[in-house]
Parts: C-alpha cells; sequence; structure tokens
C-alpha cells in the first residue's frame, strides 16, 4: 500500500455521518484542524498510515477493510452481484469501476443497490409496478437491514439506556419477574400469561386501554422473558426510539414501524444481556454460547444476535456476522459486526456447511471457510428452534455464527484448530458471481462470462468457464 497516494474522502466522510458528527468533532478527536479534514474529505490531501493509526485507535476500524473500502454500505462484491445480473450482464463492467464507484463514490453504489433490489422485488410481485409510487418497490426489510449494516448494528443511546435499566433489574435466577415488577409498579401494566387461543395469530400482544400485556402459553420460556423485555423497552425508552426512527426517515409508515420493532428488539436484548457484564461474561467464557445462555436466561439465538452487536467505542467485542436460515434455504436474518462475506441478494454458498447443522441437530458444526479473496473466517453453526411450535413443521431452523479466523483463537469452539494450518473450504457469494473454476458444487454458471464446454471431455464443475 502506498500511502502518499491513498485518498480516502468519501470513505472518510461516510464514517463520519455514520457516527452523526461534525467535521469539528471528528478532527477533534483526531488531533486535526477542520480545514485539514475538509480536504481530506474532498481527497484533496492523502490519508497518511499516522492518520489511519488515529483512526483505528479513536473508532475501532480495522485499518485493511476500510482502506481497501470495507467501510463502504455497497461494496464492489455486491456491485459484482448486480451487474451480473443477465439484465446488465452483456455490459462487461470490469471489477476496478465497480470498485471504484462502491469507494469513491458510495451514495450512488448505494443507489444502483436500491433500484436493483426494488427491481428483484418487482419480478416477484409484478402488481406493484403499476401502483405508480417508487417507494413501494422498497421492501421494508431491505431498508431495515441496510439501515441496521449501516450502524454495523450497534446503538449507543440504546446501550447506555438499556444498560442502565438492564444493571438494576440483574437477577442470577430470571430477570423476567424484575421486569413483570417494573412494568406493573412503574408503569401500571400487568403482564399475564394466557392460551394461545385467547391471543389469536399473535404471540404477545399489549391492550392500552385496560394496560395488560399478555404472553403466549405455548412461548418457550426464554422467548417469554424476551417478550417482558420487549415491552418494557417499548415503554421506557419510547422518547429514544421515536427520535430515532424520526432521524432514519423511512420513505413510509410501514417500513417506520419495521423499524421501530427492530430497535425495540435490539433494546430488548440489550435489557436482557447488558452491555459491560454481557461482554465480560463473553470474553471470561470465551464467547461460549451454552454458558452464555444459562447466564443470562437466553436463548441461542438471542446471544447469537446479541454478539454481533458488541461495537461500543473502548469496549468492542469479536466482530461477528450472523445468518439464520430454514430447512428450505431462506434468509430471514443477515446481521453483521463488520462485513459479511456473502451474498447480499442471493442465498448462501453450498459448501459453508450451515444446512449441515440440520443433520445434527443441537449440535455446533465448526468450519474454516476461505472466501474467494483471500479472507478466511471461523464459522459455527447450529440449530434452533422456533419461539412457537405450530405443529406443522419441525420447528427448527439454523443459525451459523462467524469470525475473522485471526479472532477465532478467542473462542472455545475454536479449540483444536491448528491456526497454523487449518483445514480450509473454500467457499464463495452466490454462484452466479463465484469466480471459481473447479467447483463441483456450482449450481448456476456464473453471469457475465462464456461457457467453454468441451464435449470431449467433462470437467469437475458442471459449467467450466472462460476466465480473464
Amino acid at each position: 500500500m502506498n500511502n502518499d497516494k491513498l485518498v480516502l474522502g468519501q470513505r472518510l466522510r461516510r464514517l463520519r455521518r455514520d457516527r452523526e458528527m461534525t467535521q469539528t468533532d471528528m478532527a477533534a478527536s483526531l488531533g486535526v484542524s477542520p480545514s485539514y479534514l475538509n480536504h481530506l474529505e474532498r481527497n484533496q490531501r492523502p490519508v497518511t498510515a499516522a492518520l489511519l493509526l488515529k483512526l483505528a485507535e479513536a473508532y475501532e476500524i480495522d485499518v485493511r477493510s476500510f482502506a481497501a473500502g470495507g467501510g463502504t454500505r455497497t461494496g464492489p462484491d455486491e456491485l459484482a452481484e448486480i451487474f451480473s445480473d443477465s439484465l446488465l450482464g452483456d455490459l462487461g463492467v470490469p471489477r476496478y469501476e465497480l470498485a471504484e464507484l462502491a469507494h469513491n463514490m458510495p451514495s450512488v453504489a448505494d443507489a444502483v443497490a436500491r433500484l436493483y433490489a426494488a427491481l428483484k422485488e418487482v419480478d416477484r410481485n409484478p402488481d406493484l409496478a403499476s401502483g405508480g409510487d417508487a417507494r413501494a418497490l422498497v421492501t421494508p426489510e431491505n431498508w431495515v437491514r441496510d439501515y441496521i449494516q449501516q450502524h454495523r448494528n450497534h446503538y449507543p443511546a440504546l446501550e447506555a439506556a438499556a444498560e442502565t435499566l438492564g444493571g438494576a433489574l440483574s437477577d442470577p435466577l430470571s430477570m423476567a419477574e424484575p421486569m413483570r415488577r417494573r412494568l406493573k409498579e412503574a408503569w401500571g401494566i400487568n403482564a399475564r400469561v394466557v392460551s394461545q387461543t385467547e391471543l389469536g395469530n399473535a404471540s404477545q400482544a399489549y391492550d392500552s386501554e385496560r394496560r395488560l400485556f399478555l404472553i403466549s402459553s405455548l412461548l418457550r420460556a426464554e422467548n417469554r422473558t424476551f417478550a417482558l423485555a420487549y415491552q418494557l423497552a417499548l415503554t421506557e425508552f419510547s422518547d429514544v426510539i421515536d427520535k430515532m426512527v424520526v432521524d432514519a426517515a423511512p420513505p413510509d409508515q410501514g417500513i417506520g414501524e419495521l423499524l421501530h420493532m427492530s430497535l425495540a428488539n435490539y433494546a430488548a436484548g440489550a435489557i436482557m444481556m447488558p452491555y459491560g457484564r454481557f461482554l465480560k461474561s463473553a470474553e471470561e467464557y470465551r464467547y461460549s454460547i451454552d454458558r452464555l445462555c444459562g447466564d443470562y436466561g437466553a436463548n441461542v439465538e438471542q446471544v447469537a444476535h446479541r454478539l454481533t452487536t458488541l461495537g461500543r467505542a473502548g469496549a468492542r467485542g469479536v466482530p461477528f456476522f450472523m445468518l439464520r436460515v430454514d430447512p428450505a434455504g431462506n434468509i430471514s436474518k443477515r446481521y453483521a459486526g463488520e462485513n459479511f462475506p456473502f451474498s447480499r441478494f442471493g442465498g448462501t454458498c453450498p459448501r459453508w456447511n450451515l444446512h449441515a447443522a440440520f443433520q445434527v441437530a443441537g449440535q455446533a458444526v465448526t468450519q474454516v471457510i476461505e472466501t474467494p479473496d483471500g479472507q478466511r473466517y471461523f464459522t459455527v453453526s447450529r440449530t434452533i428452534e422456533r419461539p412457537i411450535k405450530t405443529g406443522l413443521t419441525t420447528g427448527l431452523q439454523a443459525v451459523g455464527l462467524g469470525c475473522d479466523l485471526k479472532h477465532a483463537h478467542k473462542l472455545h469452539c475454536a479449540d483444536g484448530v491448528d491456526f497454523g494450518n487449518p483445514a480450509v473450504t473454500p467457499v464463495g457469494p452466490a454462484c452466479a458471481i463465484c469466480p471459481r473454476i473447479d467447483c463441483s458444487d456450482r449450481a448456476t454458471p456464473p453471469a457475465g462470462r462464456m461457457l467453454a464446454i468441451d464435449t470431449s471431455r467433462k470437467t469437475i464443475s458442471p459449467y467450466p468457464f472462460v476466465t480473464g
């Protein structure tokens, strides 16, 4: 890396805006003048190695990832996935141009990603195209997911409020009873467990007129506790959450309500697992999920999700990414403390053993994977049960949790891995954009690549293609 020519203006501006800081505030934290920072953001000055180290110390960013563009929301991999679509594949846009777009014009890259997501939504639901309002094509889950990733799934204001409240309610047996009392004594809300027939298709419901919070008797114990924490978050932190939603400026009411629910869910996890104490426990137990579940009365999914949120400046945990899938491969959750190494719009790589967890329900399945750019990650996957069993399905889903291999020595489940010479499984993004040639698991040919099939011989991959 030639630091004399390292211009990172757009990434620096994005970092500052994501932290909701003025140029004066960031300049003070870095020990530079606001005018110098302004020159940096306008690419009129290069970013020096010394300043990169200050950025890493002040904001706990990965220098290599930041300098390579990891601070962008829509990176080169996501753009490559978009431009591999049959609609655009014939353009043959080279990767270096996509990298320049992601790094130097991140807002434009985000706009391209939003338009593509809208196009995919039209494919799924053509009726939306005739509505006349383009905002209808921005699906709530995509908008909220992008908002969450923009903030690296960490919200300091909610963490501070939840840590104070959760610390006051901590109980070595269960937080459920202290939270129930808090709702009753501080807010006049009675919490009651009732039969599922009384709730219809809801698992929990709050009746504001009767000041009554109802919880389904079919919810598992950990999910009942989480339900109480969710209602407490809605009640205690209403002003904080309302302001966050207003500041986020969602495009319509439905997306705003989904964001509001997502932030309340986040706060509920933070109440059950207060930041400082939870991080201390995680490090003491070497991130043993089972021990953390036992200490905090939480289930595997709740703990796994909480582990992706440990991004507090000066007290950061291992930066995990998390994925949740059902047996059919549908992805219902994606969270990342840093970068997420898989496809944004498609599924997962078949070589990642996330789905193998369904074959050994309840057991942890570990793996070291390597992405096409040479990055290595340690992953652990295991099944979880849905909050309520309906009797119509197995009730099982799978959660995959992973981190950069450089952090894996901190994990209890990585004991026994030879970090000097680990067994590594090459993986990739969605098959349509994966550059790996000799992959026997390839499900589709790579978009925009000419096939190189020789009828007189069969190759390991069912879709060999021309490189270069």
